[in-house]
């Protein structure tokens, strides 16, 4: 007997809803839920595999402990008692900065992954964080820091009401959209260009969504910067700057202005390889538009200049009058964030707080470069890491130089992985801790609702029970926290109280706060929620934005939820609420020591000098860059059979010219060098990608003896990062340097 359940996809940005057909213990099929307020039935490949994902045989189900050597299955207390003997006694002897923890990509897709790390953290009281962050997306986080005053305040281009999109390093019909939840990306673009807007797209492929684009540019890689500021440049030479209405909120226009004023198209044209007029057609047609907004994802933030990149796309925002503007570049507000409070200055964003110990590697946003993860763990020394705790994370694939990173990993002293699978990272771990199939499990996105591109809020239950005393992701992270806070043994759920419990006592101390002055221990009561979970979710939308504010009385704001938002309402609401277009938001967020967007903050301006100097430096030959499939999340599902072959190979895609000027023959295997390593993988010839490039998807890699990946492992396909040894990195955000970069290519004889 079959039935049907709903559940949010966590498989990508999108957050597609989807119903699903259950029968039994497992799911049978995967469809678009019609009446998802946000995604309206919509659903991609990765979606329609997601009875075969729950169900691969390959997902462990029981934790694996070491023993003798060998990782072994184990019971749930068993696996927490190696936990707490292996962690407790690196903490005591050499202080908890001699435990690392790796936060993967994962875990902003789960509702674990959300809530419990910043208490692990907190309990562990480790500097030595890491996460996927700086390979793909720090960039972004230290422009709106240095902009806005808060690194997640990042706008997001309002796709439904626009005129005019220019991409930059980004590719949503294939990546369905990053920093930018939006589920039918691509049917967004394309209603786009059905109601008369017009889509520039600058990308050295000629990917899906260039090809829809009504003006491609195949600019040179890592050269996104250069072609920003030219058009920054433009706008002022020919004045066509327009604040409009945030005239009186801006600080560093005039700065910017000389800052950027030897940038003409003229002197970036030959570091761009685009034209000088082309540059001031775009510039102009930007200025004309109605409503615009410019958007870069990986391309331009996985570069060596990736944060003056992502600087400059809200500059070009904020100048042509568009940032916080309906049609332009917004700022979404979720139902989980803090309520809106009056506008004034705030405690700003610092880079720099500390340093890495090898390196000397700045902190940003408390954390370290992924990139730096190995050194610090082979390199002797007091303060050297010897023990890992990794969440959902592969950094051996998605890190430069894996081999290295694999050899350090293999030399620690104790490592804890929360992982599905027995990958190339958590095969060296002593303890894996493997969460449930994803249908066990609930889900809210408290990550993808500050980036979505309508606000509303969804939920959904898990559609198939935890078998008897198997947790749940959560418990497992909560009774990680036990373990590093040396109170292994006790309730998991004196986590969630104490989480509770400290949220509500700041809550009530905040004069802004709906709650202000109430009694914590009363609120605390009237939360409601099955799990602790659930309770804390209770909690973050009744304080939040359209809250119910424990029945306390709201002045003017965001449109209410039907009755006050809180978790009895959401479920009553299966399908989601809508809580409508995104709406102006400044100067309210602002985070800034002035109160005002800081247009010209001095990090940025002290590393345009680096950037002024690659107006004449380009390196010779091919320069690689990464790509993006849609049946494939980085390293995650390569050991699904639908989602394997057809389009999603690791391929290295090459131009016409270049494969005749080498030798290279399609199908034929080419020798790939660079400053990390070589490699040897299939050549593509294709004309999609431009001349003098080359182009080879990441997250491949999968032939390490020792994993249990079976699907991946018969098609390994080659590790891209291993042509870096992790060396070159953005100064500013860390964030290793992905896309860009020289390699030389040689056919295989």
């Amino acid at each position: 007997m079959s039935r049907t359940a709903l559940r949010i996809c966590p498989l990508c940005e999108a957050t597609c809803g989807l119903t699903l057909t259950v029968e039994g213990d497992r799911v049978t099929g995967a469809r678009g839920d019609r009446d998802d307020v946000f995604s309206a039935g919509f659903i991609c490949p990765k979606g329609a595999a997601f009875g075969e994902l729950d169900g691969d045989p390959d997902r462990l189900s029981r934790p694996l402990v070491r023993r003798d050597g060998e990782l072994r299955e184990a019971s749930w207390g068993e696996a927490f008692d190696a936990v707490a003997a292996g962690l407790r006694p690196v903490i005591e002897e050499h202080g908890p900065d001699a435990v690392a923890v790796v936060l993967g990509n994962p875990n902003v897709h789960t509702m674990a992954g959300a809530l419990y790390p910043p208490l692990l953290l907190g309990a562990l009281r480790t500097h030595n964080l890491y996460t996927a962050s700086t390979v793909d997306q720090m960039p972004k986080h230290v422009s709106s820091g240095l902009l806005f005053g808060d690194p997640f305040a990042i706008p997001v281009p309002d796709l439904d009401r626009t005129a005019h999109l220019l991409l930059i390093g980004a590719n949503p019909f294939d990546s369905n959209g990053s920093l930018c939840t939006a589920p039918d990306f691509p049917g967004r673009l394309r209603a786009l260009r059905r109601r008369g807007g017009t889509l520039t797209v600058i990308d050295p492929r000629r990917t899906r969504t260039a090809k829809l684009a009504d003006r491609h540019v195949a600019i040179r890689p890592g050269a996104d910067a250069l072609l920003l500021a030219a058009l920054v440049q433009v706008l002022f030479a020919e004045d066509l700057v327009d604040l409009g209405a945030l005239a009186d909120q801006v600080d560093g226009v005039a700065e910017v202005r000389a800052r950027t004023a030897d940038f003409t198209p003229e002197a970036v044209a030959g570091a761009c390889d685009v034209p000088a007029a082309e540059i001031r057609a775009i510039a102009r047609e930007l200025a004309a538009a109605p409503t615009a907004a410019v958007y870069g994802r990986v391309g331009s933030s996985t570069v060596e200049f990736g944060t003056l990149a992502n600087w400059l796309v809200d500059v070009l925002n904020t100048l042509t009058g568009n940032l916080d503007r309906p049609g332009g570049a917004m700022f979404p507000l979720a139902a989980t964030a803090r309520a809106p409070r009056p506008a004034g200055p705030g405690k700003g964003f610092d880079l720099g707080r500390r340093h890495s110990r090898v390196s000397g590697h700045p902190e940003v946003k408390g954390e370290f470069p992924l990139a730096a993860l190995a050194e610090e763990i082979d390199t002797p020394g007091d303060g050297r890491v010897r023990a890992v705790l990794a969440v959902a994370a592969n950094p051996v694939l998605s890190a430069p130089d894996g081999d290295r990173l694999d050899r350090a990993l293999a030399g620690l002293d104790f490592m804890v992985a929360v992982d599905p699978y027995l990958n190339e990272t958590s095969r060296h771990a002593q303890v894996v801790l493997p969460p449930p199939r994803p249908a066990q499990s609930a889900h809210h996105d408290f990550a993808f609702n500050g980036f979505a591109v309508r606000n509303q809020v969804r939920y959904t239950r898990e559609a198939l029970p935890l078998p008897d005393g198997r947790p749940d992701e959560c418990e497992i992270l909560a009774r990680l926290v036990l373990c590093v806070s040396g109170t292994h043994g006790a309730d998991p759920s004196a986590v969630d109280t104490l989480a509770i419990d400290t949220a509500l006592a700041k809550a009530v101390a905040d004069p802004h706060s709906p709650v202000h002055g109430r009694d914590p221990a009363d609120l605390a009561g009237r939360l409601h929620g099955r799990t602790g979970a659930e309770r804390r979710l209770d909690l973050m939308l009744r304080l939040g934005p359209y809250g119910d504010g424990f029945g306390a009385p709201r002045a003017a704001g965001p449109e209410q939820a039907p009755g006050g938002l809180g978790l009895e309402v959401l479920l009553a609401h299966p399908h989601g609420i809508d809580l409508g277009p995104l709406a102006p938001r400044l100067p309210e967020l602002l985070r800034t020591r002035s109160g005002k967007v800081e247009l010209c903050p001095e990090p940025v301006v002290a590393d345009l000098p680096r950037l002024r100097r690659a107006l004449t430096g380009r390196p010779a030959g091919l320069v690689l860059v990464g790509r993006r499939h849609l049946r494939s999340n980085n390293s995650w599902m390569h050991n699904l059979p639908a989602l394997t072959g057809g389009s999603n190979r690791c391929t290295l895609q090459v131009h016409p010219q270049d494969a005749a000027r080498l030798g290279l023959t399609h199908g034929a295997e080419a020798e790939v060098t660079a400053d990390g390593g070589g490699l040897r993988v299939p050549v593509e010839v294709t004309d999609a990608v431009r001349a003098g490039v080359v182009s080879l998807p990441h997250g491949w890699g999968h032939h390490r003896p020792g994993t249990r990946l079976r699907v991946a492992s018969a098609d390994a396909g080659a590790n891209v990062n291993q042509l870096l040894d992790g060396s070159l990195l953005d100064p500013l955000s860390g964030t290793a340097v992905l896309n860009g970069f020289p390699v030389q290519v040689a056919p295989v004889r």
